[in-house]
C-alpha cells in the first residue's frame, strides 16, 4: 500500500501533538574512573503507581478529560485527585479582600502539602485529600485516598512546579479557545459557586487571563501529549487511552522485573508499530520503519552497558567531561529473524564482531540447538542478544544457556527485541534475573499455536521477503 508519513498518520488522525521526552544528565570526574555501570533503575521506582498529570487553562476541560479517561480505564484502580484540593485556606484579612485575591497564582497553592501526600501514595501509604470549598474559602473536610495503580493529577498549574512535574509518568496539556473558556467560567462561577456575572468578569480580567498567559501557558512545553479541544475530541483521549493501557501492562511487568526496560513510547512509535503490524504494508515499508525502531532499541540498550568517565579538549581549548564507551561487546544474532538487527547494530558500533546462533523450533516445547558460531574470547566481552520478537522464551532460554556456557556472565548479557509477550518475560526474568531485556512494546500475550499477539507475524520472512505473498 502508499504509506503516508507517520507524522501525517497521526495528526490527520487525531489531532494530537507528542513532544519529545528530554533527558538532562549531568557528570563530574577529571581523571578516568572505575566503570559504572549506567543500568541501577530503582525498584523504588519500579513499584510506584503510575501517575497521570492533566494541566491547562482554567475551563478547558481537564476534568471532562479526566472523566473519559477513567471511564475507559474500568479495569485499573485509578484515583484523581485535583490541585484545587490543596488551596490555601484564606486568613480573615484575605477573606475580607476576597475579590482582590488570586486563585491562578502559583503561591495560592499549597504545593507542599500536595507533595507530601504524593509521597506517601508513591511508598503504598493511605493519605486524608482536603476539599476545598469555593464558598468558605476552606478546606473543612477531607477524603481518603488509599494507594492505588493509577493517579490523575488534575489542576491549571500542576506544570509549573518541577518537583510536581517530576512525579508523573505522562503530561498531557488541554488546550481549548479562550473564548469557549470563558463561557464555561461564567456558567460554572454563577450557576454552581453563586457568583454574579460582573465579579466573574472582573476576576478573569484582572486574575484568570494574566495568570494563563504568565503561568499556565508557559508550562505547556512540558506536556508530553497536547489535547486540542478538550473533552470534545473523542478520537484523540482513545488514542491516548490505548497508549495509557500499553504504558500500564509495561509498567505493571516493570514492577515486577527491575531487569525489563521498555523504551519511552511516543506516537512516534506507536505510528511506527502500527505500519510494521499492519498485514497490508508493503515489504519496503515495513523493513524501513523495522529498521527505525530496531535503531531505536539498539540505541537504548547500549545505554545500558558500562562506561569510564573521561575527558577530553574540545576545538575551543575547554575540557569537555565525558564517558568513554565500553569496547568488549559483541553481537549475537539468533537466525534468522535476529539477523534483520545487525545492521543496526552495525551502524552504532564501528567493526563491532557478531557471532551466530540457530535454534530449531518445534512448538512450545523441544527447542533444539542447531548451529552456533561465536568470538573465541566471548566470555570476556558484554553481549548483546538479538532477536526481535520474545514470545514462549523458550529459544531465549536456550540461547542464553549456550551464552553463559561459553563463561559470558549472565549480568552481561542485555537482550534486545521488538516486541515480547508477557509470558516470555515472564521465563527469561525468572529463569535469568540478572540478564537485562530491552525491548519496544509489550504485546497482550500468546494464542494457541503460542504465537505472540496482535503480533506482527512471521517477523523473518515479512522482513527478508520470503513469506507466501
Amino acid at each position: 500500500m502508499g504509506s503516508k508519513s507517520v507524522v501525517d498518520m497521526i495528526e490527520a488522525a487525531s489531532g494530537v501533538h507528542f513532544s519529545g521526552l528530554h533527558v538532562n544528565g549531568h557528570m563530574n570526574g577529571l581523571e578516568p574512573r572505575a566503570v559504572k555501570d549506567t543500568t541501577s533503575a530503582s525498584e523504588d521506582i519500579q513499584r510506584q503507581p503510575f501517575v497521570i498529570g492533566v494541566a491547562g487553562g482554567a475551563a478547558s476541560g481537564k476534568t471532562t478529560v479526566c472523566d473519559m479517561i477513567i471511564q475507559q480505564l474500568h479495569d485499573q484502580r485509578v484515583v484523581l485527585i485535583n490541585l484545587d484540593s490543596f488551596y490555601h485556606n484564606l486568613t480573615e484579612e484575605e477573606l475580607a479582600r476576597v475579590h482582590e485575591y488570586n486563585f491562578d497564582h502559583p503561591d495560592a497553592f499549597d504545593t507542599e502539602h500536595l507533595l507530601s501526600c504524593m509521597e506517601k501514595l508513591r511508598q503504598g501509604q493511605a493519605v486524608d485529600i482536603p476539599k476545598y470549598d469555593f464558598k468558605t474559602y476552606r478546606s473543612s473536610v477531607f477524603r481518603r485516598v488509599n494507594p492505588t495503580d493509577v493517579i490523575i493529577l488534575e489542576g491549571i498549574l500542576l506544570f509549573h512546579d518541577p518537583r510536581v512535574r517530576k512525579l508523573m509518568n505522562m503530561k498531557i496539556f488541554v488546550c481549548t479557545d479562550a473564548d469557549v473558556r470563558l463561557a464555561r467560567r461564567i456558567k460554572r462561577d454563577t450557576v454552581e459557586n453563586g457568583r454574579d456575572i460582573g465579579t466573574v468578569l472582573d476576576q478573569y480580567s484582572k486574575f484568570v487571563k494574566p495568570a494563563f498567559d504568565d503561568f499556565i501557558l508557559p508550562t505547556k512545553k512540558y506536556a508530553d501529549i497536547i489535547i486540542p479541544r478538550g473533552g470534545d475530541n473523542h478520537v484523540a483521549i482513545d488514542l491516548i487511552v490505548q497508549h495509557i493501557c500499553t504504558k500500564l501492562g509495561q509498567h505493571d511487568l516493570c514492577k515486577i522485573y527491575p531487569n525489563l526496560y521498555v523504551i519511552h513510547s511516543t506516537f512516534q512509535i506507536r505510528g511506527m508499530h502500527t505500519l510494521i503490524r499492519d498485514s497490508q504494508t508493503t515489504k519496503h515499508d515495513f523493513v524501513f520503519y523495522s529498521d527505525r525502531l530496531i535503531r531505536l532499541v539498539v540505541e537504548h540498550g547500549l545505554g545500558h552497558l558500562p562506561f569510564t568517565e573521561k575527558q577530553v579538549i574540545t576545538p575551543t581549548g575547554c575540557v569537555y567531561s565525558g564517558v568513554d564507551f565500553c569496547k568488549r561487546l559483541c553481537g549475537v544474532s539468533v537466525i534468522r529473524s535476529g539477523e534483520s538487527m545487525e545492521n543496526a547494530l552495525r551502524a552504532c558500533c564501528k567493526g563491532i564482531k557478531i557471532g551466530k546462533i540457530l535454534i530449531h523450533r518445534e512448538g512450545d516445547n523441544g527447542q533444539q540447538l542447531v548451529y552456533e558460531k561465536l568470538p573465541n574470547d566471548i566470555s570476556e566481552r558484554h553481549v548483546l542478544l538479538l532477536d526481535p520478537i520474545l514470545g514462549t522464551g523458550n529459544s531465549a532460554v536456550e540461547a542464553i544457556n549456550l551464552l553463559i556456557s561459553k563463561g559470558v556472565p549472565e549480568g552481561n548479557i542485555i537482550f534486545l527485541n521488538l516486541i515480547s509477550a508477557p509470558q516470555g518475560v515472564h521465563v527469561v526474568c525468572k529463569k535469568f534475573p540478572r540478564i537485562k531485556i530491552v525491548t519496544s512494546e509489550i504485546d497482550n500475550g500468546l494464542n494457541d499455536e503460542f504465537r505472540v499477539i496482535p503480533g506482527m507475524g512471521e517477523f523473518g520472512d515479512r522482513y527478508f521477503g520470503t513469506d507466501d505473498d
